[in-house]
């Protein structure tokens, strides 16, 4: 079974390569390595008894995921989380002690989503800007070929295939503002422990909350961000989900799919 690419059959027949290898198993799994490595770089940062040897290890073998290994750990404690964690034990052995240390399921699982999110969202505001660039020059190509505009699927007056083209553009504009926003916005779930309270954490760093609230911070820049949620249950809130979870589509461009001018349908044929 393939693991850099995601597995569905929709995805197989829908999704561009780049999308599938982002929500892929390897992306997925060696984020939660990364993820490991950015807590165990902290924590020694702010005084853990944790060596640079240790870190070292973990490094040596981000990439490598033993599937195998996790796989027969899962059929025994029915944890995916445990299950790598233990994988990635076996492979460093010097380090297996502090791996994951202080921190809960979602700590992977739930950076891993907004990790793997932004990267689509990225990847989805580069397809679009690549689409408003070959929207503009068709737009040009066809700026004076005539066709027959419509108000409440009735015959109204001439437009142009290239005017018409415009208004596809300018939704996809507004689109890609979104998109550009979402981006801006999200913020990790950070290191929150168990319930929100960061209690594994001051425990291991002996009630010592500045020291706690600088780990979290720590490990959000080390990963790429600038912030983190602050305020938090195990998970981050799923109102984020819900606003990258929009369908962006260009209802006039539909429109004008289904109705096209003769003239223009000949021109636009292979034209993306």
């Amino acid at each position: 079974m393939k693991k850099d690419t995601y597995q569905n059959p929709l995805i197989e027949r829908y999704t561009s390569r780049e999308m599938s290898a982002i929500f892929s198993p390897d992306k997925k799994f060696t984020t939660w390595r990364e993820l490991w490595i950015a807590l165990a770089e902290a924590e020694k940062e702010l005084g853990l008894d944790i060596t640079q040897e240790q870190i070292d290890e973990l490094k040596a073998h981000k990439d490598d995921i033993n599937y195998e290994v996790a796989r027969a750990r899962e059929k025994e404690v029915r944890h995916d989380v445990m299950s790598h964690v233990y994988a990635y034990g076996v492979q460093c052995p010097k380090a297996k002690g502090i791996i994951h240390l202080g921190a809960t399921s979602a700590y992977v699982g739930d950076n891993t989503d907004i990790i793997q999110i932004r990267a689509g969202l990225t990847l989805l505001k580069h397809k679009i800007a690549d689409l408003l660039s070959r929207l503009s020059v068709f737009a040009l190509e066809n700026k004076d070929v005539p066709t027959l505009g419509f108000t409440h699927f009735q015959p109204a007056q001439l437009t142009t295939v290239g005017k018409r083209a415009t208004l596809w553009m300018q939704d996809f504009y507004f689109d890609y503002l979104d998109v550009c926003q979402l981006i801006d916005s999200l913020m990790m779930l950070g290191v929150k422990g168990t319930t929100g309270t960061q209690a594994s954490f001051l425990d291991l760093f002996d009630g010592d909350h500045e020291k706690v609230k600088e780990l979290d911070r720590k490990v959000v820049k080390k990963m790429g961000f600038e912030k983190s949620i602050p305020v938090s249950g195990q998970t981050y809130t799923r109102k984020i989900d819900a606003g990258c979870s929009q369908r962006y589509r260009s209802e006039r461009s539909q429109d004008d799919e289904r109705y096209p001018s003769p003239a223009a349908s000949e021109r636009s044929r292979g034209a993306f």
